[in-house]
């Protein structure tokens, strides 16, 4: 990509018009991923890029401009470049160090309040926190909730603990593989949004530029929810539930893994494109009941 010129790139409708060229044939949204990068290096909100189309950039900024756009011409998602994604309304920063979090997953935290009393103090573990997303985003709904969010890598924790200071949320984390540094305890709420791409799947392609760790669930998908499905019974109080989102063409093999080991289906739920996405499963309990 060449440089932008000084009459293409001195003002900021120069360069967004610059860079949605730059981005046509590369990216689904060049013209919101334009505004986004510009906005993100001026320090401005978007709504500034747009009402402003006749401000002066300088030509640090303008080259800086020029790195981010090369970068999402490669395919580097827009949430690392920006340093940020928003989940359930929280502004939350994320890095190559995790798993960018979806609008779908937004159907977990859903779940996880409707199982959440107000004014009650009840234990939620969100197991594979990542970000933090699923824990921060049940905090602020759930103030009285006592949450604790658990992860094996301790650079995603490190954005989680950083996103929950920011957000003034007080949420603990532990530093664990599954419920290896658990023991002992116990919640009412398990929430987890485990790997579960296959190994194989063409879908790493596109996911290259994100932790395999976080996305990677074996051969057929269902590694780290076997895992999950294991260890979650003795970490859950009398009455407690285990909510998973999974794949949308694993749910009946997870319910066949999951009724040999005790656990009964309570719902299932399908995402707001019409997937299967989230199981609520409960130890000991029949179906519906």
């Amino acid at each position: 990509m060449s440089k932008p010129t000084p009459q293409a790139g001195d003002t900021v409708g120069g360069l967004v018009s610059w860079a949605v060229r730059g981005l046509t044939g590369a990216s689904p949204s060049p013209l919101l991923d334009a505004e986004l990068l510009i906005a993100h290096v001026l320090g401005m909100p978007r709504s500034s890029v747009l009402a402003f189309p006749e401000r002066a950039v300088r030509t640090a900024l303008g080259d800086e401009v020029e790195r981010l756009i090369e970068r999402r011409a490669r395919g580097e998602p827009l949430a690392y470049l920006v340093r940020g994604q928003e989940f359930y309304s929280l502004p939350l920063r994320v890095t190559p160090a995790v798993l960018i979090p979806r609008p779908e997953t937004e159907l977990l935290v859903d779940e996880a309040l409707a199982h959440l009393p107000r004014v009650e103090k009840r234990g939620v573990l969100d197991l594979g926190t990542g970000s933090g997303a699923i824990a921060l985003a049940v905090k602020r709904a759930r103030p009285e909730a006592v949450v604790t969010g658990a992860d094996v890598s301790t650079a995603a924790l490190a954005v989680a603990r950083a996103n929950a200071e920011r957000l003034g949320l007080d949420v603990r984390f532990v530093e664990s593989d599954w419920f290896e540094r658990l023991a002992g305890e116990r919640f009412d709420l398990i929430v987890c949004n485990p790997p579960y791409v296959a190994s194989g799947d063409r879908a790493f392609a596109d996911l290259r530029f994100e932790p395999r760790l976080a996305l990677d669930g074996g051969a057929d998908g269902l590694e780290a929810l076997r895992a999950v499905l294991a260890g979650a019974r003795e970490h859950l109080n009398e009455g407690g539930l285990l909510l998973v989102e999974h794949g949308h063409d694993q749910r009946e093999a997870l319910v066949g893994l999951a009724e040999p080991l005790g656990w009964a289906l309570v719902a299932a739920h399908r995402d707001l494109a019409d997937h299967a996405r989230v199981l609520v499963l409960a130890a000991g309990r029949a179906d519906g009941r």
